[in-house]
């Protein structure tokens, strides 16, 4: 299959310009104000107005950008649009209509349908289910309805009622404006003090201070293979007819409350999972990433101190942050044939290049989460699809001897939300994956039903190949899944 191209790179980075809620309630409400006032654009005066106007708005969009109202918090968006609505005098009543429909169109039928049908196949009507997701959807996206809906509307409101008064010359009100704004970051904090709650634990230790073991030793394995099934549900994947995972979890250890990463992004979790700490340290905060490459050693880095290779195969995306280290994928197939082509390329790594680790990304499951929802047979057909690539692949390898001394591990990046499968605020569904481990070092028929997180992922695949802790793994290395450890 090919790899992603220069373009698909800087396509992917530009795409999440649009996807990521936050730069894309600024650049959704600029475009919208221009497009509504693209009559006047040859009027000096509606530049300077507008300029002007933009000015007093500025702080909102500040706050609509540092804070996030995901899940239920987005509820109370609607409290500080009506009491601009009570301030200020109701206008532009075709502006806000205009909005709607753009929004709309954009999320359910360019997005929803256009996108998904020219990117990964979906059917030309996909927006007949694409709207019930969008309504659903309850994580900070673009395509979360009930949180852009109450933030592009008071922004255009309180900037569109600005733009009159200097367009006018009239006495604008910018004090009024300005304790306005003052009263949202006010409601904001207190929100996001008392009921923003739910983020993880962080461990406060790092792996080298407090396991009672060191990495570096003796390999325990000759090679670590993980799969990762990005965005498998965990209660949908008991669900799937997945035989061989099920199998290779009854045979193993299973960790029954593995716990993802907040904020629970797809380049955020494989970044935590692979450097063994959180984003205030790693830097990869979101999909949306400003300053390319992880701050931190990864695992990657840390196999190459002991002469050992480990490749990561996966989409564009994740170039972002492992850089060199990831294989690339083109995202750019349909859905049915992405996981075979995935399956089939990491043959060829591993026929051509050896690897002592091998961490391969397979993204059906999450694409049909995102595009057909996860409540449906679609996403469960999937998972069952996935887990017959995966016995083809472990088949294939053991029919080459690279399972004799070989680690298994296969998990989930994240859940996925109802809606469109939105993954970042640990909705119902995203919080816990599916993660067990599977070899002749891995202890048979275990269950191990501690919260444990994924940052223990760097540590435990360090300790297996013989490799230092990476420099700020904090996770503690998965040793309940260890035979014969003290």
């Amino acid at each position: 299959m090919k790899k992603a191209s220069s373009f698909e790179i800087v396509a992917a980075r530009c795409w999440n310009l649009l996807n990521e809620g936050k730069p894309f309630t600024p650049i959704f409400v600029v475009g919208v104000f221009l497009l509504y006032h693209m009559g006047t654009w040859s009027d000096p005066n509606f530049w300077s107005a507008a300029g002007l106007g933009l000015l007093v708005t500025l702080p909102l969009f500040v706050l609509y950008y540092c804070f996030d109202f995901p899940l239920f918090l987005r509820n109370y968006l609607w409290m500080p649009l009506i009491a601009a609505l009570l301030i200020w005098e109701r206008n532009d009543f075709t502006l806000y209509v205009l909005a709607l429909g753009i929004f709309y169109f954009f999320t359910i039928y360019f997005w929803g349908t256009f996108y998904y049908h020219l990117r990964i196949g979906t059917t030309w009507w996909n927006f007949t289910r694409f709207w019930k997701l969008v309504l659903k959807n309850s994580d900070s996206t673009s395509g979360n309805a009930q949180e852009q809906m109450p933030k592009f509307l008071l922004l255009l409101f309180v900037w569109s009622h600005f733009y009159r008064k200097f367009e006018a010359g009239a006495s604008a009100d910018v004090g009024t404006g300005l304790l306005f704004a003052g009263g949202l970051l006010i409601y904001a904090f207190i929100l996001h003090r008392y009921l923003f709650d739910w983020k993880p634990t962080e461990i406060p230790t790092y792996t080298r201070d407090s396991s009672p073991v060191q990495a570096g030793g003796e390999a325990l394995n000759q090679k670590v293979i993980v799969i990762v099934v990005d965005g498998m549900r965990k209660e949908r994947f008991e669900e799937a007819n997945a035989p061989f995972m099920k199998k290779l979890r009854a045979e193993g250890t299973e960790y029954a409350q593995m716990e993802t990463v907040y904020p629970a992004r797809t380049v955020v979790c494989f970044s935590s999972m692979f450097t063994g700490t959180y984003p205030r340290e790693h830097g990869i905060r979101s999909n949306m990433v400003w300053r390319l490459g992880i701050r931190v050693e990864s695992i990657f880095d840390s196999l190459r101190k002991v002469g050992k290779k480990g490749r990561l195969l996966g989409i564009a995306h994740l170039i972002d942050s492992m850089g060199d280290d990831v294989e690339s994928v083109t995202a750019v197939m349909h859905n049915d044939v992405a996981d075979r082509n995935i399956i089939e390329r990491a043959k060829k790594i591993m026929a051509e290049q050896n690897p002592d680790l091998l961490v391969a990304q397979l993204i059906g499951v999450d694409q049909t989460g995102h595009s057909r929802g996860v409540l449906y047979e679609d996403y469960t057909q999937k998972i069952a699809e996935a887990d017959q690539l995966i016995e083809e692949f472990v088949h294939w390898l053991e029919e080459r001897g690279m399972m004799a001394n070989t680690t298994l591990i296969i998990c989930a990046d994240h859940g996925q939300a109802d809606g469109i499968g939105g993954h970042g605020h640990l909705d119902e569904g995203e919080r816990y994956v599916p993660f067990f481990l599977h070899g002749p070092a891995i202890e048979a028929g275990r269950r191990i039903d501690e919260k444990h997180s994924l940052v223990s992922m760097a540590p435990t695949l360090a300790y297996l190949l013989g490799a230092p802790f990476p420099s700020h793994s904090r996770g503690p290395i998965l040793m309940e899944a260890i035979k014969h450890h003290e």
